[in-house]
């Protein structure tokens, strides 16, 4: 699926985003919630899939996109899968605003699709994994 978002990329002109594959987990019960789980910088959403699958959480579904593969600043320009662009690892490093309203985008699109339920009409939630880079462990964020 892509995405053509606010400009991305140098030159003020637009490129469409190319997402890549959204796997989803089918509750093995009841469907009373929703989760979208955004993956971790080079990661993707099969891994997790497989992983989220194992989970005794059967009334659960889980949505898990994979982010574009596109050209990361922190890493030389080193092409990987990634949500938004980063700089550096900084907490005063500028936002990639583009990559971020673009990833937003391709969410609120998964979560527009999906069917409403009346007796859990909120039960949606987003959740993700972060690289903790400090410590070379994967950690998880809401």
């Amino acid at each position: 699926m892509s995405f053509t978002g606010p400009s991305i990329g140098s030159g003020g002109r637009r490129e469409a985003l190319e997402f890549g594959r959204t796997h989803v987990v089918r509750p093995k019960g009841r469907h009373q919630a929703t989760v979208v789980w955004l993956h971790g910088l080079g990661d993707n959403g099969s891994s997790w899939s497989q992983l989220l699958e194992t989970l005794p959480l059967p009334n659960i579904k889980w949505i898990c996109p994979t982010a574009p593969t596109r050209p990361i600043t922190l890493f030389g320009g080193f092409p990987t899968t990634t949500w938004f662009d980063m700089g550096e690892l900084s907490e005063d490093a500028p936002d990639d605003v583009e990559g971020l309203e673009a990833a937003a985008g391709h969410v609120a699109n998964l979560l527009s699709i999906e069917p409403a339920d009346s007796m859990f009409p909120h039960n949606f939630f987003i959740m993700g994994s972060v690289f903790d880079f400090s410590s070379d462990l994967g950690t998880i964020a809401l």
